[in-house]
């Protein structure tokens, strides 16, 4: 695997900052996008535009079959066991908003339980919050611990009956935790209770396949798939798409209207009310492509070897705290300098051309358990080297003499 001939399908790669080659290392935020998503997108908007799963003509007929398309190559993807539990939301967010809305509504009342971790993105937090506000739920969080993991036996203590739904990152997004999805879901599925995943960090890096994982709702962000943005997806057991409720009213999402009544129709129709991101999900057919064509394998692979090489450098800077030291460790190294704001890291890495992110990275109780207001995080894709590494290494450095001198 050639990750030098594989950059070159990046175009932005092209471009300089601040007269620096671009060392992209903010791909936990949002992935770069190879030429074939590009040129898909601009292919379908040239030639093939319409509206989807309405009219007749030969262009919406070619529209809504590239659409469905890419529910059948992502079915195949995470090995879902139908098309139908492939529903298109416009991001991760909005999925685990569908789920928290319809299944809370349906399922939660007042007293009952749901269980989160530490861990957590706000986007599998807030969600909760809406429902615990709306129905008097309760929010149980699973304390992490002082390497930035939630073990097993902390979400097993806090499991009661009146535990409703377990709602868990897979890849926690500041301190790289591998959450242990499968032993979750078999605790879990022991109480009967349905696990959603929060698979933003999942997805990208980690070989996922829903009979192995077995969990009853995994959300998907593709644009940090290498894909377009305003995409989403969220994978639901049928059985769960059955009974709930459509999540949003509107065109395209129903079966007959009448003045006394609505009927709607099963899944995924239901849960994809009016147009939809129709050449951004085209678009990101080719996503899945490039992924399957280099094989997630290898990109795992490449990625903890980066991932070893950059912990191992970053360490020898005795100024530099490393966020979280977890066993089991996705593509993420968040940190801090001794006296630096983590927002002035940033700002003095770009000017070497080095782009990371800043701030609470949308875990503000994490960073509190921490004991930190931010942090700076460095985080892998594909195209990521060993001489990024170096670049970056050699711009906390610079940061250090900056400011410490």
């Amino acid at each position: 695997m050639d990750i030098n001939t594989i950059k070159t399908q990046f175009p932005i790669f092209k471009n300089k900052i601040n007269g620096k080659p671009l060392i992209y290392l903010d791909n936990a935020n949002s992935s770069q996008k190879p030429k074939s998503v590009i040129d898909r997108l601009s292919k379908f908007y040239s030639k093939e535009f319409s509206n989807i799963g309405r009219s007749v003509h030969s262009l919406a007929v070619t529209a809504t079959n590239r659409f469905e398309e890419t529910r059948d190559l992502m079915r195949e993807y995470i090995n879902a066991k139908s098309r139908e539990e492939i529903i298109f939301t416009k991001n991760a967010t909005e999925a685990i908003n569908l789920v928290a809305s319809t299944y809370g509504d349906k399922f939660i009342n007042s007293g009952d339980e749901i269980l989160i971790t530490e861990l957590e993105h706000h986007a599998n937090y807030v969600p909760w919050h809406f429902l615990r506000k709306k129905k008097g739920a309760v929010i149980k969080f699973a304390k992490s611990n002082d390497k930035g993991e939630v073990d097993i036996d902390e979400i097993k203590k806090l499991i009661t009956n009146k535990t409703k739904i377990i709602s868990i990152t897979h890849l926690s997004n500041v301190t790289g935790f591998i959450m242990p999805v499968k032993k979750i879901v078999d605790l879990a599925r022991e109480k009967k209770i349905p696990v959603l995943v929060d698979g933003c960090q999942g997805a990208p890096h980690l070989k996922i396949d829903m009979q192995e994982l077995g969990c009853d709702f995994y959300a998907i962000s593709c644009h940090k798939m290498y894909g377009p943005t305003g995409v989403g997806v969220l994978y639901a057991k049928k059985k769960w798409l059955d009974v709930l409720p459509p999540y949003q009213g509107g065109g395209g999402m129903i079966e007959e209207v009448k003045k006394d009544n609505i009927t709607f129709p099963g899944s995924p129709t239901k849960f994809e009310a009016g147009t939809l991101q129709t050449a951004e999900v085209v678009g990101f057919s080719e996503s899945i492509k490039f992924i399957n064509d280099i094989g997630i394998k290898n990109i795992m692979e490449h990625e903890k070897e980066i991932l070893e090489y950059g912990l191992e450098e970053i360490r020898k800077n005795n100024s530099v705290n490393i966020i979280g030291n977890p066993k089991n460790r996705g593509s993420i190294i968040s940190f801090t300098i001794k006296g630096i704001h983590p927002h002035d890291i940033a700002t003095i890495l770009d000017e070497d051309g080095v782009a990371i992110r800043a701030g609470h990275h949308c875990c503000q109780i994490l960073h509190e358990k921490m004991g930190i207001s931010a942090s700076a995080r460095a985080s892998l894709g594909i195209y990521n080297t060993k001489d990024d590494i170096d670049v970056l290494s050699d711009a906390i450095k610079k940061c250090n003499k900056i400011f410490n001198t």
